[in-house]
């Protein structure tokens, strides 16, 4: 059915929507940025469009030929990713075209209730007031959520609590054990008398008729036996790791090497609560709090940062920049020296995993609250470099735009130019204009004169006669040394 479904697309949206249906959310999102590599005109409103176009379709209930949009004939697997993709991509698409496909999708009566969530949610994304204020969470859900995170707020209390919960649980599992051992008793009695019964039969006909059967029933006993065997110790364990708590635990096992080995005792605790509510966005910025993200020690931030990248899926974007604003922000601005390489291992695996929550969470705060020290253009300019996508550097370049410059943002700009990110006309003349706005507070800065060198060496092309005029502008207040070779590389240009 999908097969014949993706016929009806145009050719770069089959190839998009064949990466949904094989690679997901994040295998469609790699497809994209290839696509706007090979083709700058590829939009992601003509594939939107194309999925919102009518389709004749039987009707299942009445029988009778009607029209669909074509993604409500989509399986709902696809329709999930679809979603899911959006909720990733949605600053790339245009607004009027992500609420063309919403409603095409509340068309489809028979959505489940995780599609739905998925709905409300990207209505929130791109700012649909009537969804702002609404939860995505049952009441029910929130109310345990709330009691859990209310038994988790003292872990070092000695009664109440978490304990009172997992001995409760404890308690539940030793009664089921014993449910299961008295179970086990009265199959070995009704076994017993069988045999007993069968050997009063002649030895002849035993042999002839029931010493299969016997055999038989000796071997499933067996497998019975080995499979119990391995079922009481993978519930063994488990009892272990979730009712007896870290200490009890690394007491009668060996610990093992990984990622939560090395975490502070509260997080370790927090695991299996961690893992149910980092999907759950409302309660993420209470969670961090309870954790105390922003106070974990550095040497710990590789070994957290691994248990997250972990994760399968992926953390949606609005749940990984909470993360990132809690675990990292307050780290980074406060540097007064470089970064440590924990640090630095943190930032840039999150980074690599999640450029855009990264981006939005952690460089431009850093950026747009004047705090660009030298250590924090350092880690700037290694992101940039080693971890951000095109796209992404363009993101960062427009946010240098928007505040006043010191010498140590000069490094990230130069770092920027010289990678020779795509900048349009419009962007580009922005960009001039910002320059001679700044000039005149740079004119002894080499580090302004070397970014102005690379933009008439690497963007002559961008040049324009009210460009040059501005640039010339800019040239006149410098005081450097370099002043001869910025006049010598302007006048090439207008030759």
């Amino acid at each position: 059915m999908s097969a014949v479904l993706l016929r009806r697309l145009p050719a770069p949206c089959r190839l998009l929507a064949q990466a949904l249906l094989s690679a997901g959310a994040s295998g469609a999102q790699k497809v994209v940025v290839r696509l706007r590599a090979v083709n700058p005109l590829f939009s992601l409103s003509a594939f939107l469009q194309s999925l919102c176009e009518d389709e004749a379709t039987l009707d299942e209930d009445t029988q009778e030929l009607t029209t669909k949009p074509l993604v409500c004939l989509f399986s709902d697997a696809f329709k999930t990713d679809l979603l899911c993709f959006l909720h990733l991509v949605h600053s790339w698409a245009p607004r009027y075209s992500v609420l063309s496909l919403l409603h095409c999708l509340d068309q489809d009566k028979k959505r489940k209730p995780w599609i739905q969530t998925l709905i409300y949610q990207l209505h929130r994304d791109i700012g649909h007031v009537e969804h702002e204020e609404k939860s995505l969470l049952s009441s029910e859900c929130v109310e345990r959520l709330k009691g859990l995170c209310d038994r988790f707020k003292d872990p070092q209390a000695t009664g109440g609590g978490w304990k009172d919960y997992l001995n409760e649980h404890r308690r539940e599992l030793h009664a089921d054990s014993e449910a299961d051992s008295v179970q086990k008793k009265r199959k070995s009695e009704v076994l017993d008398q069988d045999m007993e019964t069968d050997l009063n039969e002649p030895h002849t006909k035993r042999l002839k008729t029931d010493l299969p059967d016997i055999e038989k029933a000796e071997g499933e006993k067996v497998a019975e036996g080995e499979k119990v065997a391995v079922d009481e110790e993978a519930v063994d364990e488990e009892a272990l790791q979730l009712y007896s708590g870290p200490e009890r635990a690394s007491q009668q096992k060996e610990p093992q090497e990984g990622p939560l080995s090395a975490l502070p005792d509260n997080i370790k605790a927090a695991v299996p609560l961690l893992k149910e509510l980092l999907e759950s966005e409302t309660e993420m910025e209470t969670l961090c709090g309870i954790l105390c993200l922003a106070e974990t020690p550095e040497q710990m931030l590789p070994h957290f940062c691994r248990f997250l990248l972990a994760l399968t899926p992926d953390l949606s974007h609005r749940a990984a920049s909470i993360i990132i604003k809690n675990l990292l922000l307050g780290k980074v601005l406060s540097l007064t020296e470089p970064a440590s390489r924990s640090l630095v291992t943190a930032v840039t695996s999150l980074c690599s995993q999640y450029p855009r929550p990264t981006c939005q969470a952690l460089i431009e705060p850093v950026i747009k609250e004047g705090r660009t020290g030298s250590a924090q253009a350092e880690l700037l300019c290694q992101l940039v470099k080693d971890c951000l996508e095109p796209h992404h550097r363009l993101l960062v370049f427009e946010m240098t735009l928007e505040v006043s410059w010191n010498e140590s943002l000069l490094s990230v700009i130069h770092a920027l130019l010289e990678l020779k990110i795509e900048l349009n006309e419009g962007l580009f003349s922005l960009f001039t204009k910002q320059l001679s706005s700044q000039s005149p507070h740079f004119s002894k800065s080499m580090k302004f004169s070397k970014m102005m060198l690379t933009v008439l060496t690497k963007f002559q092309c961008h040049v324009n006669a009210a460009c040059h005029n501005t640039l010339s502008c800019c040239i006149s207040y410098n005081e450097t040394f370099l002043k001869k070779s910025l006049q010598g590389a302007l006048k090439r240009i207008t030759q």
